[in-house]
């Protein structure tokens, strides 16, 4: 059920399907999208292809978001900051056909994004133990331009999860989830400066490259917060990314530690999002409430690609047990989960 990859190996082979699929603590697979096989035509098998950066910073009472995609026939790039104290939602969205001035990096680990659309401007820089991120979108949609300047440091010695898992006859989903960056800088929004402090902030990425089914639909759960004690704890949860039969990436992480599950039931109201959201590992080693403040719903539709989601913010509350069987008790861990449906 945990199949673990340990060294480096390549994600596709000749033919186009998944060497090994399975999970590992660190980018052991080498992305070679060249090897899709959908079809004889590489331009018809890149209009398959859907990769992303999604970053997420998380503060005391405050989220912001910002990303880039790649989705074949159009490329996403979006910026959005979440008051939890009003419940505010400023936002903005750029969408640029087949893709037009969206290059993402073949690898986690290396590569940088920039991004120009008009006067929006994205920088996302990997540098030695850290990332930055730099954003200036001149209009949200309260009329407030957004100013972000961040750095998440990433040292060499915290575990992400990622995962290779077959989707259908030859699509796959590649991805790398980094949980608990510390985070610092400021973000700027129209006269508003916050300053982010790093025992105060943490950063997440998904990082996601793959070829999916027309009809796709999947659940997502993460978190990334301070125990009482000043430790760091990062959750991730999903279920729905194809064929799981190796591996899940259900785990969380104490001080940059993997700590790996099996399966999470996913229990909620998709009739009343608002409803609490229960989480349960069939082993037991993890039991955990979501009580929604926020429902981030988004819509879009473009025809032949159409995709909605609630993003459900709120507090996880609960209990974690440890590869040690050591019994951790959440309590009011912001974070979100997330349905998430799409015709791409």
């Amino acid at each position: 059920m945990q199949h673990e990859i340990t060294r480096p190996i390549p994600l596709l082979d000749e033919n186009g399907m998944l060497t090994e699929p399975g999970f590992a603590k660190r980018p052991n697979f080498r992305y070679n999208p060249e090897n899709i096989r959908l079809t004889p035509l590489a331009a018809v098998n890149r209009l398959r292809l859907k990769e992303w950066d999604y970053y997420g910073v998380t503060g005391p009472d405050w989220f912001f978001s910002v990303a880039v995609s790649h989705g074949g026939l159009a490329g996403v790039a979006f910026a959005y900051f979440i008051d939890f104290k009003t419940l505010a939602m400023p936002e903005a969205t750029v969408i640029t056909p087949l893709g037009m001035g969206v290059t993402l990096p073949r690898d986690s680990r290396t590569g940088d994004i920039v991004f120009r659309w008009g006067r929006v401007n994205i920088e996302f820089k990997r540098l030695a133990n850290e990332r930055r991120l730099r954003v200036d979108w001149p209009r949200l949609s309260d009329g407030r331009p957004l100013v972000a300047d961040l750095v998440l440091a990433q040292p060499e010695s915290i575990e992400s999860i990622v995962m290779a898992t077959p989707i259908g006859a030859r699509g796959f989903y590649h991805n790398e989830k980094i949980n608990c960056m510390p985070a610092m800088g400021e973000i700027r929004l129209g006269d508003t400066r916050l300053v982010v402090e790093p025992d105060r902030a943490l950063g997440d990425l998904d990082w996601g490259r793959g070829v999916w089914d027309y009809h796709t639909f999947w659940n997502w759960g993460t978190a990334s917060g301070f125990l009482s004690d000043g430790g760091l704890i990062g959750l991730n949860l999903g279920k729905g990314f194809g064929d799981l039969s190796a591996a899940t990436e259900n785990c969380f992480f104490l001080d940059g530690k993997m700590h790996k599950l099996g399966w999470v039931d996913f229990e909620y109201d998709a009739g009343d999002y608002m409803k609490p959201w229960r989480f349960r590992a069939d082993d037991g080693r993890l039991d955990l409430t979501l009580t929604p403040i926020f429902d981030r719903h988004d819509k879009t539709d473009l025809l032949v690609i159409r995709t909605e989601v609630h993003q459900m913010f709120g507090r996880y509350s609960g209990t974690l047990v440890t590869d040690e069987g050591k019994k951790l008790e959440i309590r009011d861990l912001l974070g979100w989960a997330e349905e998430h449906r799409a015709r791409w």
